[in-house]
């Protein structure tokens, strides 16, 4: 099992100009998601197939959060 990857909590959320990143403890990228607000402030066709903002941070603010809702209780 020593070869499988470790992600050490906790996860932290960073904000980049156009994505959030997901990253661990070590600063290892686990996850980035995407947005494109510039799309939604002006009649585009096909701004529904991208995130605004708000819904790409919710979203990773979520994934960051994963580690401590996974936890195992301590009995």
């Amino acid at each position: 099992m020593d070869n499988l990857r470790r992600f050490p909590a906790p996860w932290v959320m960073v904000e980049e100009e156009q994505c959030f990143r997901v990253k661990d403890a070590n600063g290892f990228s686990i996850c980035s998601v995407p947005h494109r607000e510039d799309l939604h402030r002006r009649p585009y066709q096909y701004a529904e197939q991208f995130l605004t903002r708000d819904e790409a941070r919710r979203i990773a603010k979520a994934i960051a959060r994963l580690p401590e809702l996974l936890k195992r209780p301590q009995y």
